[in-house]
Parts: structure tokens; sequence; C-alpha cells
């Protein structure tokens, strides 16, 4: 089975809602960065926008900005998948709770501060009442959730889905997670993180919407040929192979694995010994965006971007050289060496 993208659309520290920032994107010397936002009035109203966090706007602007792409008013399926969910608004319920003594709380943050906020309010900004789910699957829960859609696609139960990552990265949070050791003291040039490694990347935080159908267009160019998610791999190498050879694609037709490469010498020894293993020539995408739980979810936004353009720039490859030709990419992503997936997509027509 073949999927077809009708749809993309993401918000990362890049500019928002164009993928200018593939292309000519901007360089940071920071190591905890924010979205760059968008003008939310131009797409909320200001009633509605103000009892919304940062992360459910950025969440419900790419959804309508996909399904205006999609020509597509209402989705069959709403999945999303996020690492932590709101945390600005379960910050604000927790501080609220300890300072006022558990007394005259605020239920908006509390409503709002559950996981599967996200995909209820796209779902209620649309109207939609059809199948409607949340993955919180730390470092796989985009994946996670366009699985989910996999499945449901073959099982026959949808014709259409909108697949989305969501993710946001407090500053509160930020040190919480800094506590295991995970970012960089300091950072001269995000763009060059991963031709440098050293112990540590950088943080982001962002959001990916896709809207997915069975039923090819002759508008639609970039198709999803294959999703896997696995657990504790013996031999990820074979893994890939044995994937590959499911979804009837030979290796000498895969022109490109993107990886999770971040700058972090440790989190990138796997993929330096499994891609000189399979002998594929390698791009990355998290010097664009940085590292949080959903990243991936922006790294098939990249790799399709980069489909439709048949061209990977050279700021997102190892040697530095841009890579042309490009019809079919492997994305391949791990999660502390326990949780691996593959996202395999193609160009399909001219």
């Amino acid at each position: 089975m073949r999927l077809y993208i009708k749809g993309m659309e993401a918000i990362s520290i890049q500019d928002p809602l164009t993928d200018e920032g593939i292309w000519n994107p901007k360089r940071y010397a920071a190591v905890h960065l924010r979205c760059v936002e968008p003008v939310f009035s131009n797409f909320l109203s200001p009633i509605a926008s103000r009892r919304m966090s940062p992360i459910v706007k950025r969440a419900i602007v790419t959804s309508k900005m996909c399904l205006a792409q999609a020509k597509m008013e209402m989705p069959e399926a709403i999945i999303t998948g996020t690492g932590f969910g709101c945390v600005e608004d379960t910050e604000k319920f927790l501080d609220t709770m300890v300072r006022k003594g558990e007394h005259f709380l605020q239920p908006t943050y509390f409503i709002q501060s559950t996981h599967n906020t996200i995909s209820s309010q796209i779902a209620l900004q649309l109207k939609c009442h059809g199948f409607n789910n949340t993955h919180v699957h730390r470092g796989i829960s985009f994946e996670s959730a366009l699985h989910e859609a996999w499945i449901l696609f073959q099982l026959g139960q949808i014709n259409t889905a909108l697949v989305a990552g969501n993710d946001e990265l407090t500053p509160v949070f930020f040190k919480l997670l800094g506590r295991l050791g995970g970012w960089r003291k300091q950072l001269t040039d995000s763009l060059s993180v991963v031709q440098n490694p050293d112990k540590g990347t950088f943080a982001g935080e962002g959001s990916a919407t896709f809207v997915i159908s069975n039923q090819q267009s002759g508008s639609d160019n970039i198709a999803i040929e294959g999703v896997e998610i696995l657990f504790d791999s013996v031999d990820i190498t074979k893994d890939i192979t044995s994937f590959l050879q499911r979804t009837g694609v030979p290796f000498s037709e895969v022109d490109v694995v993107i990886t999770g490469r971040n700058g972090d010498a440790e989190n990138d020894a796997l993929y330096e010994k499994v891609v000189s293993s399979l002998g594929l020539k390698e791009a990355f995408y998290k010097n664009l965006c940085g590292e949080y739980f959903t990243a991936p979810a922006y790294g098939m936004y990249v790799a399709s971007k980069c489909l439709y353009r048949k061209s990977i720039p050279s700021h997102l490859t190892m040697d530095k050289k841009e890579l042309n030709n490009v019809k079919r990419i492997l994305l391949f992503h791990h999660w502390q060496k326990k949780n691996y997936s593959f996202i395999l997509l193609t160009v399909c027509g001219d």
C-alpha cells in the first residue's frame, strides 16, 4: 500500500509556514530555542486564541493550512503524537496549585494540561467527530501516530487522516531535562552542530502536520511506502534490510537515508555504524530544528520538501555536498538506542 501526502505544514525555529528555512536556514548561537511564531490572529479569533497555549495554536494553524493545501474540509481521523503535551499549561496549573495552597485554582489550566488536549482542540476547531487519538511515547510519539494511521488505512477503516507531531520546551522543562546531560553548555553555530559532534546537542520545539490519503490525485507526488517501529533491536542493519524487502524496494533504489543525527557523539555513533554498513548516502535535519521528542515529524517534513525538489542542500550532508536527483528517501531514527523507526518516502509521477 502507498499513502499520499496531500498537504504538509510546520512551525519550528525556522521561519513559520514556509519551507524557506530548509534552503536558507537561520543560524543560532544558543542551546535552547523557541519557535518562531506566525501571526496567530490571521488564523484564529482573539477570543479563541486567548485561552490557547502556543503549542495548541501551532497545531491548529498547521492543521488548517494542511487541509487548505489538500482542498479538504474534514479528515476522517486526527492522530497526533507528543512527548509531553502541553507543558506550559501543566506548569501554570502546578504553580498556581502550590502558590495558592490548592485554593482558587483555574480549571482552564488543568483542562489544557492533558496530553490529548492538542488533538481534541484540533477536532473542536474543525468540528470533526471522527477517530481521534494521541500517542505519548517520548521519542517515537510521532512515528507511533503515523504507524497507527498506516494500520487504519490498511484495514480500510479510513481514507484520509490528519497526522501531526507537536512539542514545546519551556525554560523550566529545559532545565529539568538538562539534568540528564542531554544539552550542550554552549553552542556557536546551530547549523554546523552535526558536523562537529560533542557531548550533548541543542534543544528546539515545533509542530509538523500532514494530511494523508490512500487516493492519489494528479497533484500528489510524495508517497509513503512503508512505516515501521521496533523496540530493542538486536541487529538494526538486518532489520532495515527486512523492512525494505517487505516494501518491495531494493537498496539500489534508496537514494539517501536521512538520520536523526543531532551532534551528540553518543547518539550519532549508532547512525555512523548503521549507515556505513548499509553503504548509503546520508543526510540529516536536526541542525534545522533542534532536538525534541517529535522532531522526526519535522524530519519527514524536510524529507518530503527535498523530494519535491529532488535535491538535498549541502548544509544537511556530512561532506557538505548537495545531493541531486533524489527520488526515494529512507528516514531512520532511534530514541536512546531502544526505540527505532523507519519511514520510506518516494516521488511518484513527474
